[in-house]
């Protein structure tokens, strides 16, 4: 079962440029039936396979904005253990409220995007837009493509790496939902930069979160069966290579509005399930 679900979110992933990684916390919960906890950790380890495997199968043909992805990894691992500390600190009804309204509102975004922007919302991982109006954003490009680092390009990716990471150590997820959007209003990058940087920052959050996930879970004296993440690490990369194969042919709006009333669905689904089965 864990390999299937790996699968599945490894797919996702890789067929949407954004908001993939939402679905992992879901499935983990209803499918394979664990706690709130437990996925949360367990959607770190899946969502950070698919993702390292979808960079590296990539490096060569994407390109990544290293020094915007840096700056969003390392403020957001800062912030990671905090955001696991915080989540201990609720009971699990409270963090699954918060998780499905998370979710509700990142369906909503996926659902507008393909309808107003249908061409956009089918990039996942390549595509170009228009980089001719940069007015008043707070990072701009040199004419060699290089990121300017003023001061405040550097806060806002700052606040928006220490966001990723809350949310990532908070509810298991893997920020592309908001680094995509945050690198396309910083600055005139096109689509294909921001997928391809979000993915590095992905890996990075999600390894980090896991690996203090587990040091959590060892302190706490438990063990996390092996078991149960190598099937994932499997499935999550099969997924993503999978992802990657049917993307240009099967990534489309009306693709993504699947995604979206899926997720919008497993968000209502989350919380039916716990209240009325669960409780």
């Amino acid at each position: 079962m864990l390999l299937l679900i790996g699968i599945v979110i490894g797919l996702v992933l890789g067929l949407t440029g954004a908001g993939g990684s939402v679905f992992a916390v879901p499935l983990l919960l209803i499918v394979a039936g664990l706690d709130m906890h437990q996925a949360i950790g367990l959607s770190l380890l899946a969502v950070a396979a698919s993702a390292i495997f979808g960079s590296l199968r990539f490096s060569n043909r994407q390109p990544v904005l290293w020094i915007p992805a840096w700056i969003l990894s390392i403020s957001g691992i800062a912030i990671v253990p905090f955001g696991q500390w915080l989540a201990l600190q609720f009971n699990e009804s409270t963090l699954i409220i918060g998780f499905s309204i998370l979710a509700v509102l990142i369906a909503i975004r996926m659902w507008r995007l393909a309808v107003n922007e249908p061409a956009l919302s089918a990039i996942t991982r390549a595509s170009d837009l228009s980089n001719e109006n940069a007015s008043g954003l707070l990072c701009r490009l040199s004419p060699t493509g290089q990121f300017q680092m003023r001061p405040r390009c550097v806060s806002g990716l700052l606040v928006g790496g220490m966001l990723v990471g809350l949310l990532s150590g908070l509810f298991g997820v893997g920020g592309g939902f908001l680094i995509v959007p945050l690198l396309l209003f910083l600055s005139q990058v096109n689509m294909m930069q921001a997928v391809s940087t979000s993915l590095i920052v992905i890996s990075v959050i999600s390894t980090i979160g896991f690996i203090s996930h587990v040091l959590l879970v060892w302190q706490s004296g438990e063990v996390l069966p092996v078991a149960w993440m190598i099937w994932l690490l499997i499935g999550g990369i099969s997924g993503m290579f999978l992802g990657q194969k049917l993307t240009h042919k099967i990534a489309n709006a009306k693709l993504q509005n699947l995604f979206a009333f899926t997720l919008f669905f497993m968000a209502l689904t989350m919380v039916a399930f716990h209240f009325l089965v669960g409780g």
